[in-house]
């Protein structure tokens, strides 16, 4: 009984996850019709792999989604795998929630219920061997079969209860018998693992996106401000105009950057990877942050190669010069020299980004990447304890290396590229 009210708990939870993803959808459109749906529908195709997603218009043509056409029903729906896309690999049994549309159109939003069935199918199986086991064995060995079986399931239910509790990371222990419940802990571990995955990836998503588009937004504050009070003439202003829209463009660039970090980091998505000369990226953004730097009383010295070529995402790679030149900056005091430095050799790019303010411990070189670690004499300066987190990600996406050294006195980071070749 204890197996089967896991099954009725797991069932829940999806058809919990369903509604859920229903109505945020349909708060998010703001109104129930095609056009509303439409993009909100789009971006949750790319950004939530987890589900599967139809919207049909009143002719019921698909205009959305990753699921073939369907019948406009309303409300709780089982689906074979058949609905799916042609390119389907596997039979996948997908529950969902269907809606009509105030304008006719159809909008159904499900997920992948195949860890279910095969519960439902271990359980079953579970069931008719135990009775087999009651047959032959008799009461005394039904009794200590019944007794191990409860104890497995009171396992699996324990493990359920803690997770629901908020230890997601928790795990169904396994005893190394391969049996048919080893086999159900191990599919049930690896969906748990995988949501995981998914549920840090999101709330990674959202302290990335309020940390990184703060900077892009601030300077596009400043332009502006600076533009209203000092600006004269219909030039100034339009170029002023001009250059608060490359900052958008920045700051939209920056938010697609994080959202693809976020399905890479989860497995689910892959970016595509193009030739990047590093020395022309750094030159650009230390020319842009010379401004910015005098303004803070700050030297930049820079040491570039004609040519330092690597295999990356322009976007993330700026995103990595940006968060440790505002770092150094932010952490040392007016009079500070910032130095940037790239080289290459034996098949490798090194950026080096040195200060020569304050540093910090030794203890601390590897604990500052960690997520919202913030030092106490850095308590005062703004930012999150976000930017050395998405600094290490970027540079592991592009097989680099970061680390932390003294720079007596002050702070020297050192990342490591390949070398790219052959263009």
């Amino acid at each position: 009984m204890t197996g089967f009210h896991n099954q009725n708990l797991f069932e829940d939870q999806l058809r919990q996850s369903v509604i859920n993803e229903g109505e945020e959808t349909t708060a998010a459109a703001g109104q129930p019709d095609v056009s509303h749906f439409l993009p909100i529908v789009k971006a949750l195709v790319r950004n939530e792999p987890g589900f599967f997603y139809l919207l049909q218009n009143k002719n019921e043509d698909v205009v959305a989604g990753n699921m073939l056409h369907l019948r406009p029903v309303p409300g709780p729906r089982w689906l074979s795998w058949a609905h799916r896309l042609p390119r389907a690999q596997h039979p996948t049994i997908v529950y969902g929630q269907g809606y009509l549309l105030s304008d006719g159109g159809y909008y159904f939003v499900g997920i992948d219920a195949s860890q279910l069935q095969r519960l439902r199918r271990d359980l079953w199986r579970t069931a008719a061997w135990s009775s087999l086991g009651f047959a032959i064995l008799g009461l005394i060995g039904g009794m200590l079969l019944s007794g191990a079986v409860l104890k497995r399931i009171e396992t699996i239910s324990m493990t359920a209860r803690s997770i629901m509790r908020g230890n997601f990371a928790r795990r169904i222990p396994l005893r190394g018998t391969d049996d048919e419940f080893d086999h159900l802990s191990q599919s049930l571990n690896a969906m748990l693992d995988q949501n995981e995955i998914l549920i840090a990836s999101l709330q990674q998503v959202s302290n990335d996106i309020a940390h990184d588009m703060r900077s892009p937004l601030s300077r596009l504050r400043h332009r502006l401000e600076r533009a209203r009070e000092r600006d004269t003439t219909v030039e100034a202003l339009k170029d002023n105009i001009d250059l608060s829209i490359d900052e958008l463009d920045c700051a939209l660039e920056i938010f697609t950057s994080l959202l693809n970090l976020a399905q890479i980091e989860a497995g689910t998505q892959r970016d595509e990877i193009v030739f990047v000369d590093l020395a022309a990226l750094a030159r650009d953004i230390t020319e842009a942050y010379l401004p910015v730097l005098d303004d803070r009383q700050q030297i930049l010295q820079i040491h570039l190669p004609a040519e330092a070529m690597v295999a990356g995402q322009p976007v993330l790679l700026r995103q990595v010069l940006v968060n440790l030149l505002e770092n150094a900056s932010h952490h040392t005091p007016p009079g500070s020299t910032i130095t940037v430095d790239i080289s290459v050799a034996d098949r490798h790019v090194y950026l080096v980004i040195s200060d020569n303010g304050n540093g910090i411990p030794d203890t601390d070189l590897e604990r500052v990447f960690d997520r919202f670690v913030r030092l106490e004499h850095s308590r005062s300066a703004t930012g999150n304890g976000l930017g050395l987190s998405m600094v290490r990600a970027i540079v592991r996406r592009h097989a680099g290396t970061v680390r932390l050294t003294d720079n007596k006195p002050g702070l020297r980071c050192v990342i490591e590229f390949p070398f790219a070749s052959g263009l």
